[in-house]
């Protein structure tokens, strides 16, 4: 099913991620902003309900969409209770959990403001970079997204790799320790494709990484030259300098 309803939802024009375990989807809908969620009540290592409560109870306050083939009025009050913002039961048809979903979109009110980064924009809702001149853009994907959203959280601020790891990738993750600089390595490459080379993540020699901003550099102004002739036939060029302009004479056949 969700396969399906990943499918209909991008073909009516959303951004959707799919998570298939409640250890998955508990840790993700903490890092990224999501604008809805649909829960299924029934989770292959857990129930939707618990998982509900525990977004709750870290402060997620995403509107959420308990999907359940339990249509008793009994259930409907633990999933409503439990956090639910709505409530569809088994079988249902597209149409309406499009409407329901986008319902509870306008509901939740406004996202996450963009948030700015030197040349760059962050776009929260549609994760992605883009810069704010010529609208270039670099998607992100879930965890380059919350790496860097932590990053910019404290900017010019040293976070070890330690701390990142447990935010992104929580404190019960036991895959390889360097997985934070492989995704740094993925934000650094998205950056430079971008040609901000005034944003930066500094490695800190075994500590961890530094975001930095460093004002952008004015472009140089062009020394121009122009020559007039006086009324004794000599010629002067001028050129601008730092104190009002610069002037010399030379001599010269009219």
């Amino acid at each position: 099913m969700a396969r399906l309803l990943s499918r209909g939802l991008l073909e009516e024009g959303h951004q959707v991620d799919v998570c298939h375990t409640a250890a998955e989807a508990l840790e993700q809908a903490l890092l990224i902003p999501y604008d809805v969620i649909a829960l299924d009540w029934m989770l292959a290592d857990g129930d939707g309900v618990t998982l509900l409560r525990q977004w709750r109870q870290r402060g997620n306050k995403t509107p959420v969409l308990m999907l359940t083939a339990r249509g008793t009025t009994g259930e409907k009050v633990i999933g409503l209770r439990a956090g639910a913002d709505d409530y569809l039961v088994k079988p249902f048809d597209f149409d309406e959990l499009l409407a329901r979903l986008e319902a509870l979109h306008r509901r939740g009110g406004e996202h996450e403001p963009a948030l700015q980064l030197g040349p760059l924009t962050v776009d929260s809702r549609r994760r992605v970079l883009r810069r704010s001149d010529d609208g270039r853009e670099q998607p992100l994907t879930p965890r380059e997204f919350a790496l860097l959203h932590e990053l910019l959280g404290h900017r010019h601020e040293v976070l070890t790799r330690s701390r990142l790891l447990t935010a992104v990738w929580g404190s019960d993750f036991d895959g390889a320790p360097n997985i934070v600089d492989v995704y740094v390595g993925y934000l650094r490459q998205k950056l430079t494709q971008l040609s901000a080379e005034s944003v930066q993540i500094r490695t800190v020699r075994s500590v961890g990484y530094r975001l930095v901003i460093e004002p952008e550099s004015a472009a140089p102004i062009p020394q121009s030259v122009s020559s007039t002739s006086s009324s004794d036939g000599s010629k002067v060029s001028v050129a601008p300098g730092s104190g009002g302009g610069r002037r010399s004479a030379r001599r010269g056949s009219p």
